[in-house]
């Protein structure tokens, strides 16, 4: 093993259980760790606690629990069994599976007796796939609202979401929230929704620098936070992984770089990685991405993939054997007057709407627009393959960017001005001059517009499905008829945003087994080794099930983790 060996050195601190990272995979290990009679440590490399989850949806993937049957959306284990099985074929056998479906809803359970962490299921939040057993809700949990004043001055330890999708100086915009603020008058349900959040975001205004109205992926982190100081939990921030220490074939502690000096904790129990993922590290980018999808990420820049390279120093075995290295989100990028840099990911939002398609070089569609922003695209890949797809563009007319947006550009906007000098929006009077703009073929794209609004009439998309399946019509526009995704591009302008591959979060990382443990090339557990979130191996093996499947995951084998580690293994009812 090629750890640091312990060369009897002094230890600055001695603990049972140390935490590399305070995402939502580090937080939980620490909670239950905590829980449980250990003493806890976490280190974060940022000054913020939260990574990638802060600016998720903070969704949560586990079927059958005893939330969504209470909620009167009941989910089973054995339909996602099936489903999970559709997706993966043999694949679906895996023991790590099989762990996480049986723990699961025992994990929601436990930190919502025992923590101020809650899920609630809404009542339609598809799967993404049309395959048998999958679920149209009750599978995916959404956290709860959470205040963050009752954090109080670590309040700011919480990563904020990305700007992009906040509004009015800070303030956090959920789904359900647009409609009320973009029509305040249209009903008296749309005002007192929007007067309440305008209300309460103007007094946060005055005491702090953005909303404590908090929601989606910043609530969980938030309550995560929350619970953590409960249990007066020592996180040590601006606190990197360095090396992890090995005596006698086990993982006994780590040394870090903090901002004055070198500091050596030793883990009595163990160590569990929970750093992020791949993210920003150029050297596991270069190795494990495919051409042209290094560019862009929505990890934070603090995320550099120190878990997985110190784990791989160690012996850890990443695993390789998956079908995608990441999950994908498609991009767009705009350059604001203040310089910074602004990645927008295209969730949902605009791509199942109807009215717009998607064209790569060639100046024709390669991929159900609706789907998944992972499949869009996966589809965007297979493309590049044999025609330049990276970038493709967003094509849509004025009136569908006055009705739903377009990436950066709430709907509604009028003044366009910056969006078009900027470089991020493409225009055109006419669908020639846009596909000059864009650089495609202007009879090719002209063919394509026709195709697709032909398909927008009879209300069938010939040749990728749009609108057919439970996802894209929940995304779509159930006032447009016939299918809630497909309306003609009708007269000009006519606009284009270049949209990227992204890395939403990393599929490829150590191999581990059903309660964690980092294993070797040969299968062999490390001793002390623990990996959880992103830093470890994904058990859909880089496929995309449905929200909340990066999450779902990350706390359930923290929580397992955890459990192996304070010596409850025999609790968890699967090994």
């Amino acid at each position: 093993m090629t750890g640091r060996q312990t060369d009897n050195r002094r230890w600055d601190a001695e603990i049972d259980l140390l935490v590399i990272g305070a995402g939502a995979a580090g937080m939980t290990a620490a909670l239950v760790g905590a829980l449980e009679g250990l003493k806890v440590i976490i280190c974060e490399k940022s000054g913020m606690v939260g990574g990638t989850t802060a600016t998720s949806a903070g969704t949560v993937w586990i079927p059958g629990s005893r939330q969504s049957e209470a909620a009167g959306v009941p989910d089973s284990i054995e339909a996602a069994r099936t489903y999970l099985a559709a997706i993966l074929g043999d694949d679906a056998n895996d023991a790590r599976l099989a762990a996480f479906l049986a723990t699961g809803p025992a994990m929601l359970d436990y930190l919502q007796q025992r923590t101020s962490v809650a899920f609630a299921p809404p009542p339609v939040h598809p799967d993404y796939h049309a395959q048998p057993g999958a679920a149209l809700g009750g599978r995916a949990l959404g956290v709860m609202p959470f205040d963050g004043r009752k954090l109080g001055d670590d309040f700011a330890r919480v990563r904020p979401p990305r700007r992009e999708f906040m509004v009015l100086g800070g303030m956090m915009v959920g789904k359900t929230d647009i409609p009320s603020l973009l029509h305040p008058f249209r009903s008296w349900a749309n005002f007192s929704n929007a007067t309440r959040l305008l209300t309460r975001q103007a007094l946060d205004r005055i005491r702090h620098p953005r909303g404590t109205r908090l929601i989606m992926g910043n609530a969980l982190v938030a309550r995560l936070l929350y619970s953590l100081k409960q249990q007066a939990i020592d996180i040590r921030y601006q606190t990197q992984l360095s090396e992890l220490i090995e005596d006698d074939e086990r993982i006994v502690g780590a040394v870090f770089t903090t901002n004055d000096r070198e500091i050596s904790i030793r883990a009595r129990r163990g160590v569990v990685l929970a750093a992020g993922g791949i993210g920003w590290s150029s050297e596991l980018r270069n190795r494990l991405f495919p051409d042209d999808t290094q560019r862009y990420s929505m990890s934070p820049d603090s995320n550099t993939g120190d878990g997985i390279l110190a784990g791989e120093r160690a012996h850890g075995e990443i695993a390789q054997d998956i079908r995608s290295p990441a999950l994908w989100m498609p991009s767009s990028v705009m350059r604001q007057d203040d310089g910074h840099l602004s990645v927008f990911p295209h969730i949902m939002l605009d791509r199942a709407k109807p009215g717009l398609m998607a064209v790569n070089r060639s100046g024709v569609r390669f991929v159900n627009e609706a789907n998944s922003y992972h499949d869009f695209v996966e589809g965007m890949l297979r493309a590049h393959q044999t025609v330049p797809s990276i970038p493709s563009y967003l094509i849509c007319d004025r009136s569908f960017v006055g009705d739903y947006g377009l990436g950066l550009i709430h709907p509604g906007t009028r003044d366009l001005t910056r969006f078009l000098k900027s470089g991020y929006l493409f225009q055109g009077d006419s669908i020639a001059k846009l596909a000059q703009a864009i650089g495609v073929d202007g009879g090719a794209l002209a063919g394509t517009i026709e195709r697709y609004n032909r398909f927008a009439e009879t209300g069938v998309d010939e040749d990728f499905g749009r609108g057919t399946s439970d996802l894209n019509r929940f995304n779509g526009d159930p006032t447009n008829k016939p299918n809630p995704c497909l309306r003609k591009i009708g007269p000009g302008p006519y606009f284009a945003v270049a949209v990227w591959p992204s890395d939403l979060a990393s599929s490829a990382g150590l191999r581990t087994d059903s309660n964690g443990r980092v294993l070797t090339s040969t299968g062999q557990p490390i001793a002390g080794l623990y990996a959880a979130g992103a830093d470890a191996a994904s058990i859909f093996r880089g496929t995309y099930p449905g929200p909340g499947t990066m999450i779902g995951p990350a706390m359930v084998f923290a929580w397992r983790a955890a459990m192996d580690i304070a010596g409850k293994s025999n609790e968890l009812g699967v090994t």
